[in-house]
Order: C-alpha cells, then structure tokens, then sequence
C-alpha cells in the first residue's frame, strides 16, 4: 500500500475495532474484533487537515526510544514519555503484557535513561501507573497522582485507574565563578619559576571550582611545580603531592609535606663556603655544556654537603634551593641546549650560584608553614597512588599533542639527575646535552592518554575529579567528556583563557600557537 493508503486503512481500524485497540497475532497481522458501532466517524475532514497542517515542520522518527534520545535529546530539551504502563491489576500479567515485551527490567532500564536526561539539561514528563515501583524508581523527583478513566477494558468494573506524572527538571549546574580573586597570602608566598606547564596563573580559576565541593582531602596526581598542591594546602586541606619526577617530589616534601623544619641560614652559609671533598661527576660529565667550571665544581660540592644533611625536611630544602640556582642560571631555564645564547644579561644570569643558593633559601624558609593537617610527598607512578576518602583528585597531567612533545625529562634532566644524584639513571652519553632516557608514561601518545585518563577516572571514581587540560591536545574535549563520564554522573567544562610561559621548542619562541583555551573538566 502507498503510505496514504495505509493510513486511511489505520483510520478505518482505529474507528471500527473493539475499543480503538491494536493488537496483532504472532504472525504479525492485526486480530481485534469488530466494535460494533452503529456510526462510527471515520472520516473527520476538518481534523485530518488540522492536524496536517499541526505536523508542518515536524519530524517523526520510528525507532528505539534510547536511540531516539541519544541521538536528538540536547540540553534545554523538554521530553514526555509515556512508555507501557506497569500492571496494577490481578487481572494483568505481570512479566509480559505487550507485544513487544517491555517487562519490569525494561522500566528499570528507562528510569536510567531519564536520570541521564535529566543529568543531560532535559526537562522530562513521564507517565505511568500508580504502581510501587515507579515511586521507587523516581523517588526524589515529583510525582503527582491522578484518577483517571480507562475506555479500552471490556469490563466496566475495570475502567477506573490511577496514573502518576512525573516531573524532572534539568540537574541544576553550578554557579562557577571564575572572576579574578587575589590569591591568599600564604599562597604568594610560594617561589615559582618559570616550569613548563606550572599552572601558577590558574590558581584563581581551580580553587573557585574547587571550593564548591565538600571534601579534606586532596591527591594531586601530577604536582609538578608544587604550586597547586601549595595552594591547597595553604587552604587547609590535607594534600597529597605525587609525581614521577624527583625534583618536583623534592620541592613538595621541602613545602608540602613539611609543615614546621626549615633550614637555618648558618648553615646554609656554611654549605656554600665549604668546599665538601665530592666525585666531581658534574665538572666531568657536563663540562663545557652549561655552566662554567667553577658553577660546576660548585655543584658537585653542593651535593656532597646537602647530603650529610640528616633532617629530611631540611634536606629538602637545600637541595631544592641548589635546583632553583640551577634553573635561575640557565637561560630560558631548560637544558635542551648547550652554551649560553640566550643569555640577555638579566640579573639571574649575573649574580652567583652561592647567592642564588642563599637566597633560595630564604624564600624556601618563608613559605614553610603548618596548617594543622598532615600532608604527604610521593616519588612515583601516578596510576599506583592510593585513593583516598572523601577527597579531590586532581590531575594535570603531560599533555599530549601532535603540535610539541611533553618530555620533562628532555627539558629537566640536569636537574632531575642532580635530584636523584644521578642514580637509577642511563645518561645517553653520545647526545650533546648528555641527558638520559626519558621516563616511559602513556601519556606520550593518542592512545596510551586515552586509556590512562579512563584509568585513572576508573581508579578514583568515587572522588571529585578536576581536570586541567589544553585545547590543543589529545583527547579531544568531547572525548574527554565521554571518557568522565563513564565514571562519573555529571561532568562539567569549564574554558579559561591561558597563554603558556614561554614556547615548546627553541625555534618556535614567539611564534609557537602559545594562546589556548584551558579547560577545567570536573566530575563528581
């Protein structure tokens, strides 16, 4: 039949059958009796073009409702739903009463899929019968319960009925506020340096996110700086600090961890003024490539003193304010390069290591603090750090990107070595700048990002999740979000307006895509 024809023959059924019903055998084919009216109006004239002329425009899809709403549903949608009821009745058949088997599991299934809806943005009216398991179902949502009158029973004892209508507004959002706010004073006390990806500029906009939630604890998976872990702490909660390299691991025990031990200034002076008997490793293996040969033998008494420091904390401390001399005194701060031709004469590249180190010192002193908690530093895999109850989870991890690599290694390695003395590590001896083997992390390719981000969000699902992430990266934003939400009920993104410090790579400074959007993906 042509589509009209079939229609009209619809129209026919519909006004001449038993109660207007539609049912079908098991071949398929249409099997309710005749109504037996004596007039029946099958053809309304004036209705069928009114209701033509209501259609305009409008698009009528026939398939699975969940593929219908994943496909169309959008934030802002208002959607009604008026799936096969649930049997009240003992005369019902409880398991199976259509056609197409929507059975008490398939409720279950679409009560899942309003939440989605209403995670999603959607308004959503639902209809139903007064049955138990619909309250159940959409408990904390409002149902209101109407009689009604049924007019497809064969019985009239069986005519009257109880429906429910379920309202479900969208998932309010959060009021996020990412106006600039000036940063605590203990906070600014913190001694940056110009470290790739340090998020020293985001401080503002991450701690606005994450005041919204309630929670102690905070993992910072990636600390890198320290300036995120810093911050937190400096806002009472209990911070764990974990990250793969051990300069960073260093500079988090020295101001994280560490809430009470500073290193005195005697002492300090007294390191830079002996000269430790030591096995000249830096004045050997780095000659020439740096510093000078004096900075070098410098360095190499610096280690041998700092490591007959017998506090821990302290030893921190100085072997933190010896990796912060180091990257003051490099131009661009970085060791991808040899010589000095980027020295531009500022004051850093003047003064000398044992001013550098001294100063250091004092900065590191002033921002040691204790805010009452206990606060842990960690050398190690980001994908082994414990979770914790009732926390924050933050991660910041290398970003990967076909525009520049996210080697830390590559940039840090001098003073990565010089935090691990040099041990458990290969240096490449025939490559100019001597540096070593990069650590391996997934996060060096599309699909090592893709399946450590599912990790990690598997492995602390149940703590609030922020993401820092760029726009010029891998995954994309809306993998991203796919990928939360698999563990999280609702996730959020947040765009902010960053420029990174300085380039990825030498020949690109000045001219490297360096403004991006930042985004602060958060799932809770």
């Amino acid at each position: 039949m042509s589509s009209a024809e079939a229609a009209a023959r619809t129209i026919f059924l519909n006004r001449t059958c038993f109660n207007g019903l539609y049912r079908v055998n098991r071949a398929g084919r249409f099997n309710v009796p005749f109504g037996g009216y004596k007039n029946p109006r099958i053809l309304d004239t004036d209705n069928l073009f009114a209701v033509s002329q209501s259609l305009q425009g409008v698009q009528i899809l026939v398939g699975d409702y969940k593929t219908v709403l994943a496909g169309q549903a959008k934030p802002g949608d208002l959607v009604f739903l008026d799936p096969p009821y649930l049997p009240v009745s003992e005369y019902s058949d409880f398991k199976r009463y259509t056609k197409e088997q929507f059975f008490e599991e398939d409720h279950v299934e679409l009560a899942a899929e309003v939440r989605r809806l209403h995670e999603l943005g959607c308004f959503v009216i639902l209809t139903n019968s007064n049955h138990p398991l619909v309250h159940d179902l959409y408990k904390g949502f409002r149902i209101d319960v109407f009689q009604t009158k049924r007019h497809i029973s064969s019985r009239a004892d069986r005519r009257n009925g109880e429906d429910v209508v379920v309202t479900i507004p969208p998932k309010q959002r959060f009021s996020l506020r990412l106006l600039p706010e000036p940063l605590d004073d203990q906070t600014l006390l913190f001694p940056t340096t110009r470290f790739m990806g340090s998020k020293s500029k985001l401080l503002t906009d991450i701690w606005s996110v994450a005041s919204q939630f309630d929670y102690q604890n905070v993992v910072d998976l990636f600390a890198g700086s320290g300036i995120v872990s810093y911050m937190f702490k400096a806002k009472g909660k209990n911070v764990l600090a974990n990250d793969y390299m051990a300069f960073s691991a260093n500079t988090a025990k020295a101001l994280v961890e560490n809430s009470c031990e500073t290193l005195p200034i005697a002492k300090a002076k007294q390191l830079v003024s002996t000269r430790f008997d030591n096995d000249s490793f830096v004045e050997t293996t780095f000659a020439g490539l740096y510093y000078t040969d004096e900075d070098n033998r410098f360095i190499d008494s610096m280690r041998a003193g700092i490591s007959k420091i017998r506090n821990p904390h302290q030893r921190a401390i100085a072997m933190a304010a010896l990796i912060r001399a180091c990257l003051k005194k490099r131009p661009r701060g970085i060791f991808t390069y040899t010589g000095t031709r980027y020295d531009d004469g500022r004051r850093d590249l003047q003064i000398s290591f044992a001013e550098h180190f001294l100063e250091a010192v004092q900065l590191l002193n002033a921002a040691v603090f204790d805010n009452g908690g206990l606060s842990w530093s960690r050398l190690g895999d980001a994908m082994a750090v414990p979770t914790k109850e009732d926390a924050l989870v933050y991660i910041d991890p290398p970003y990967y990107s076909p525009l520049s690599d996210n080697e830390y290694v590559r940039r840090y390695h001098f003073v990565e070595g010089l935090a691990r003395d040099w041990q458990g590590v290969e240096i490449q001896r025939h490559t100019l700048t001597k540096k070593f083997k990069s650590y391996p992390t997934p996060f060096s390719s599309r699909t090592g990002a893709h399946e450590a981000f599912d990790r990690l969000f598997r492995r602390h699902r149940n703590s609030v999740l922020v993401v820092s992430y760029s726009s010029n990266s891998l995954p994309t934003l809306d993998e991203m979000v796919t990928l939360m939400s698999r563990h999280k009920r609702h996730v959020e993104v947040i765009p902010v307006n960053h420029r990174y410090s300085f380039g990825n790579q030498a020949h690109k400074v000045g001219n490297n895509r360096n403004e991006v959007l930042e985004y602060l993906f958060v799932g809770f």
